[in-house]
């Protein structure tokens, strides 16, 4: 018997109640509030604790804001320069949050990580991800990075939106995502001046120093306050310039003494002098502001426990730009429970960022430090021994994901995951695309990390699953990267099933682009080889 189906309302919220079974699931997305629909992106990073401060600063980014009326900005982009470590960042985002209501049509935020130990995100990465925001589906968005960038430019003509991009290296990374109308605000930070941006997009650009004296000792009051009782101001200078006055390094100091209320001021000061200064140097433009950086760095990370250091420093071989519980777990080899003790420590030492409730992430600078601690005082087979761990929790987690996500794919076998390492488990189509999605990001990273370490078996392991495993919102692009490496793996170790899997997996990959060539290279290749 068949039904006749009546529609009412609009079509977006219509199923055919006939052709149906199992739930059904409306996921609304807030909408722009003329009503004309599209999403409002609302990713803004939570704004800064503590800050103060910078009103100078925040007065020239209120210069350029359009009138009450909706009229056009006085400039469409600016630019926040400064060394690294001085707050470009956190003035931002503060400024950021003050002026949000000002544009109704939502906030686009991304961390294009240009001075990064790792990979920098490219345009083409930023583009798919602020799409993707504005409610394109991913099949919907070009692969191409400049129909992408048109696309973007057309969905933003007529909408009033505040778009961050944040830790620009290079004016490559940030043009094709400058909006091309005069309604919405561009905000780029970057320790590069970016002259491109003021030559050719009239960009305003406000470079940031180190803070003055008082507001350096208005910053260590700020973080210290109801923690200690209250320090000369004098001494707190000397702190502060012994802090080259940077905004990271009095945080990481103001954390310490703030931690350490038993402590006087003189304590903290003269133990800070007496730090060793032969550390390989931190890029940050300036020698003294440097030698500032790299010694407060250590001052901090010498009064970590022994354990919380550990960690810190294995953290450093993390390849990914961001981080989990699970994978730290792996990394470390320690319970979870201690593990999570061990992170908020060093969260609370104000030298690791909790991005999220079971996420975080270095400042880069931080980042780097913890590399160069691991490679001093980690033994090579300890750290080789981490990043099996790591490795082989991604593998695993991975293959679990995929299970979910393409169902019909034929698995690998794997042998049981290494003693210390616990891979989550998924209970549904949801949690396993959430977790591939956050992901993401890493898995480029960490299969170059596993081919730099000449770790082949989970090279090409981890690019096979990862062809099931893949988000939803991922382009092929990133995945034939992946493969490429695995391919050279597999091929090193002399597997023919392996390599064959992934030559058919690069060609529907390259059909998936229309590349025809290379998609038939690829197919020919893998054809040749089962026959073998």
């Amino acid at each position: 018997m068949s039904a006749e189906n009546e529609l009412s309302g609009s079509a977006r919220d219509a199923v055919q109640a006939g052709s149906i079974s199992g739930g059904v699931h409306f996921h609304d997305h807030a909408t722009r509030p003329d009503g004309s629909g599209g999403r409002v992106p609302r990713q803004l990073p939570a704004d800064v604790r503590g800050f103060v401060n910078r009103a100078a600063e925040l007065d020239q980014l209120n210069a350029v804001l359009p009138g009450e009326d909706g009229t056009p900005l006085v400039v469409s982009v600016c630019l926040i320069a400064g060394t690294a470590g001085a707050g470009k960042t956190s003035l931002a985002l503060r400024w950021a949050h003050r002026v949000q209501e000002r544009f109704p049509d939502g906030q686009l935020y991304i961390n294009l990580r240009g001075y990064d130990p790792g990979e920098p995100v490219t345009a083409r990465e930023a583009l798919h991800r602020f799409l993707s925001a504005l409610g394109v589906p991913a099949p919907g968005i070009p692969d191409d990075p400049e129909a992408a960038s048109a696309l973007y430019r057309s969905l933003l003509a007529d909408r009033r939106v505040l778009i961050v991009l944040d830790n620009a290296a290079t004016v490559a990374q940030v043009r094709p995502l400058l909006p091309g109308n005069s309604h919405s605000l561009t905000v780029v930070t970057s320790r590069g001046r970016l002259s491109g941006l003021a030559i050719r997009d009239g960009a305003h650009r406000l470079t940031l120093g180190t803070l003055p004296e008082p507001e350096a000792v208005a910053l260590l009051r700020a973080v210290t306050a109801g923690y200690r009782p209250e320090d000369d101001t004098g001494k707190l200078a000397e702190l502060a310039r012994l802090c080259a006055r940077l905004p990271l390094a009095l945080r990481i100091a103001a954390e310490r003494a703030a931690t350490h209320p038993h402590l006087t001021l003189d304590d903290l000061i003269a133990d800070l002098r007496d730090e060793s200064a032969l550390w390989d140097a931190l890029s940050t433009g300036d020698e003294d502001e440097a030698e500032a950086v790299r010694t407060v760095f250590a001052w901090s990370y010498r009064s970590l426990p022994p354990e919380a250091a550990r960690l810190f420093r294995l953290l450093g071989l993390h390849p990914g730009r961001e981080f989990g519980i699970g994978a730290t777990t792996a990394l470390a080899g320690t319970p979870a429970r201690r593990t999570r003790q061990l992170l908020d420590i060093l969260v609370g030492a104000h030298i690791l960022e909790q991005t999220a409730p079971d996420r975080y992430e270095f400042h880069d600078l931080l980042r780097a430090y913890a590399t160069d601690q691991a490679q001093r005082e980690e033994t090579p087979e300890d750290r080789r021994a981490a990043l099996r761990r790591l490795l082989d929790w991604y593998l695993h987690a991975a293959a679990a994901a995929a299970e979910w996500i393409q169902p019909a794919e034929r698995p690998l076998p794997l042998t049981p995951p290494l003693e210390g390492v616990i891979p989550p488990a998924f209970e549904n189509y949801d949690q396993a695309v959430d977790w591939s999605e956050r992901e993401h990001a890493t898995f480029l990273p960490l299969i170059r990390s596993a081919e730099a370490a000449q770790e082949d078996r989970y090279a090409w392991l981890l690019s096979d699953v990862l062809w099931s495993a893949k988000a939803p919102s991922a382009t092929i692009h990133d995945w034939l990267v992946v493969g490429e490496i695995g391919v050279r793996a597999v091929r090193r170790l002399g597997n023919r099933l392996g390599e064959a899997r992934l030559l058919d997996y690069l060609g529907m990959g390259h059909m998936k682009l229309h590349a025809l060539t290379e998609s038939r290279h690829c197919h020919e290749a893998a054809l040749t080889v089962w026959r073998r």
